[in-house]
């Protein structure tokens, strides 16, 4: 009966589950919508459409959202929840407690009431661009991160927050995170601790014309970090450029002989140059050496020859000496047996003791004016 009365009224049964939301429309304007449950609607000539939608989605995506809104604003208003930015606002979105979504600058989201419960926190970009540890952290769990742009500062370090360009201020160690849409973030993190610095195979001309090269090596640490980034495009690299630059300049007035003999000097003259060009843009350089003096090949073979050549010359005199002071001890000897005969007796026993410890029969020729008489003739006395 009630299919037979629908029909004469043109009427047509809807029903709609209760995850369910129906936006109808007759005669092509927007009946409204409906609910879980059974509903009677218009449908004289098939003029009834129906737009199913699941409120689970929460998205509410239609192609009559605009006739919904400017026709039936009650009904868009109990059903539907808007949320829109301006071009200096972001919108964090929330769905029952949980991180739901993220509106950028000039962006709208439509969702189905019956989704919710929803809230909303709005960040006004011109008076922050940090984002709150704790939201960053919710962002984070929800991988809602694409408009958040994060920099992390250790230990021993400072960060220098740049926006368009303009430095705003210095960052302490720990994680940092900002809104990058409409303004373009920039940190340079600087390292505050003491570093080492190695220039090495630098090839230089001393004065007299010998190609050489030298290992340099400086210790510093940064003491204005906004100047150090500022005043130049890399401090390291300027560095390593004056440290260039000074000990070409020092070498190269310089011997051979004066480099190799005076390292100390050639250091503390290159240093202060250094320490005055890097203070100027807020590195401190402490401790500068110069550690090795590289030759070529055959100027390495020279020295060599140089160097044993002075060697054996030294051996040479030191020979002489001993032999100039064994001669003279031998002349004192001879002068003391020719002014005591007994002496000589005396090494002309020891000497026959030596040879008999090394022989097992010694036979002795000797006439009564020999060496044994004599012995005799020196015992009695």
């Amino acid at each position: 009966m009630t299919m037979f009365l629908d029909m004469i009224l043109g009427r047509t049964r809807v029903l709609v589950k209760a995850n369910e939301r129906v936006l109808a429309l007759y005669r092509g304007e927007v009946l409204g919508i409906f609910g879980a449950g059974e509903h009677s609607l218009p449908n004289r000539r098939g003029m009834l459409e129906l737009e199913r939608h699941d409120v689970n989605r929460a998205a509410f995506v239609s192609a009559y959202e605009k006739p919904l809104f400017d026709t039936l604003p009650e009904v868009a208003r109990r059903e539907l929840v808007v949320f829109r930015t301006n071009a200096r606002e972001i919108s964090v979105v929330e769905r029952d407690g949980e991180l739901h979504t993220v509106l950028a600058p000039n962006q709208k989201l439509v969702v189905w009431n019956a989704a919710g419960p929803w809230a909303e926190t709005r960040i006004d970009l011109t008076e922050r661009l940090d984002v709150d540890p704790e939201l960053m952290r919710r962002l984070t769990r929800a991988r809602r991160t694409e408009l958040v742009t994060a920099f992390m500062v250790n230990d021993g370090q400072v960060g220098l927050l740049f926006v368009d360009g303009t430095h705003q201020r210095m960052l302490e160690p720990g994680l940092h995170a900002f809104w990058n849409v409409g303004k373009t973030i920039q940190v340079r993190v600087v390292d505050l601790k003491r570093q080492s610095l190695d220039v090495t195979g630098q090839e230089l001309l001393t004065r007299d014309k010998v190609t050489i090269r030298v290992n340099i090596s400086a210790e510093y640490r940064v003491v204005d970090p906004l100047r150090a980034v500022s005043e130049v495009k890399d401090f390291a690299d300027a560095l390593y450029r004056a440290l260039q630059f000074a000990f070409r300049q020092t070498l190269g007035t310089l011997t051979l002989d004066q480099i190799l003999e005076r390292k100390v000097t050639v250091n503390a003259e290159a240093a202060e140059k250094v320490r005055a060009d890097m203070a100027a843009i807020g590195v401190e350089v402490s401790a500068i050496e110069l550690k090795d003096v590289i030759l070529p090949g055959e100027m390495r073979d020279i020295l060599n020859q140089v160097v044993a050549a002075e060697k054996q010359a030294e051996a040479n005199v030191i020979r002489r000496r001993e032999e100039t002071n064994a001669t003279r001890s031998l002349l004192n000897t001879a002068r003391v047996m020719a002014e005591n005969p007994v002496m000589l007796r005396l090494k002309e026993l020891e000497a026959l003791e030596a040879i008999a410890g090394k022989v097992e029969r010694l036979t002795i020729h000797n006439g009564t004016a020999g060496l044994m008489n004599d012995l005799v003739q020196l015992r009695d006395k």
